[in-house]
């Protein structure tokens, strides 16, 4: 396995802390794998295997231990001395009402314990429900370019050559760890993607929200899909689907959209007004997982290029911990304001500065912003490379692998 540090040392930056770490993403992003890592970690650092627990409840040999009782029973069972020990839970979702286990877990034994899951809603509930102020939340993504990279170079033995070619190799693999572990073709990749799309759709998404029109629901989400990086409104997918005669009521539409969020499908980016200072409660932004998953479902078209750039910089920017927005200034939008702590970045996205009309488009928005934070249009264009009243232009594979923004 290839270790993801960052994940990995926000976990262990809470080693033998008294909270829960509760890792969450959506299916197949590397939380398994990120436990894994966990434990091997844990040896690196002296403690012996037998006080290590590890279980996965997606595997059929722990199917009976369906409720939180027998989950609780089987881990006294397995804890049999007075030592410290490190319980990790992997899709702990599959145990019905686990959060009393784990509660009990941490309460009654002397144990540091982890768990997974992949619907967030279920788990936020029950969590602020039994666990408030006892838990903390790592929330992993698929790979980023620079991990890509470093994948690709455990992989193969060698580093990039040029980065700027391989990020288009990573435009359209995506980035699903399943598929940096071995050679597939583009159409093989996308089959294993599209099962992982189903398997979040069915399990984590109508399952667990009792979603009973399945084809309504996957409507839905390829209307989404197809509009990336568009303002969005519920009112405009209730016209959309009115025109081609389905119906479809606006608490509906909410309603699915949280349990496509709720399973790390989809991420909702909220609008902000920068002269008014406030979160607007109109016309925001949906984005996926990964942008693997659209061509898995929509097939690759080039015209969600300029959408997909505009993804992969909002997935990295929530990588790196900012709260990210999109912004309207005046009558200008701005594809992203990200915020963390006391810093701010304002950042526009397109594909290529084809013309000056282009230019004018990307570069004025944030040339009418007063402030001294770093402002950056970010495209994939190579021979464009002027930086306009400190406002700096980067080719994306360039400032995805910045240390900072």
């Amino acid at each position: 396995m290839v270790r993801r540090e960052l994940y990995l040392n926000q976990i262990c930056d809470f080693l033998d802390k008294p909270v829960i770490k509760v890792i969450t993403g959506i299916r197949r992003s590397g939380k398994s794998a990120i436990l894994m890592l966990l434990k091997d970690e844990l040896i690196k650092r002296g403690i012996a295997e037998e006080f290590i627990l590890y279980l996965n409840f997606e595997s059929f040999e722990l199917s009976e231990i369906d409720n939180s009782d027998k989950l609780y029973q089987y881990i006294k069972t397995r804890i049999t001395k007075n030592k410290r020990y490190y319980i990790l839970l992997d899709e702990i979702q599959e145990v019905k009402s686990w959060e009393k286990a784990v509660d009990a877990s941490l309460v009654d034994l002397n144990a540091d314990v982890f768990i997974t899951g992949s619907n967030s809603q279920m788990l936020s509930s029950e969590l602020s429900t039994y666990l408030a102020g006892r838990y903390i939340s790592i929330h992993m993504h698929t790979l980023s370019f620079s991990e890509h990279l470093f994948f690709k170079q455990q992989l193969t033995g060698q580093p990039a050559i040029d980065t700027h070619r391989e990020f288009e190799n990573f435009l359209r693999l995506g980035g699903f760890p399943v598929l940096h572990t071995g050679e597939y073709t583009l159409e093989t990749a996308y089959k294993v993607v599209f099962d992982i799309y189903s398997s979040a759709i069915l399990r984590d998404t109508v399952q667990r929200f009792n979603i009973r029109d399945v084809e309504l629901l996957e409507r839905v989400v390829k209307y989404v899909f197809d509009n990336v990086g568009n303002k969005f409104s519920a009112k405009n997918v209730a016209d959309y689907f009115k025109h081609h005669q389905r119906k479809i009521d606006l608490n509906t539409v909410y309603n699915y959209l949280n349990a496509l969020q709720g399973a790390f499908i989809i991420y909702r980016i909220p609008r902000y007004d920068v002269k008014g200072k406030e979160i607007l409660k109109t016309l925001e932004k949906y984005y996926v997982a990964d942008q693997s998953l659209l061509y898995a479902v929509m097939g690759y078209r080039d015209r969600f290029i300029s959408g997909v750039l505009e993804n992969i910089v909002m997935l990295e920017l929530k990588r790196r911990g900012y709260k990210v927005f999109t912004g309207k200034s005046d009558k200008r939008e701005i594809d992203f304001i990200a915020e963390m702590r006391n810093s701010k970045v304002y950042i526009q996205v397109a594909w290529k500065m084809t013309d000056q009309s282009t230019i004018d488009h990307e570069f004025t928005p944030l040339l009418g912003l007063r402030d001294h934070y770093p402002k950056y249009v970010i495209t994939m264009d190579e021979s464009f490379n002027d930086n306009i009243n400190g406002i700096q232009h980067k080719h994306i594979a360039d400032f995805l692998l910045q240390p900072n923004f």
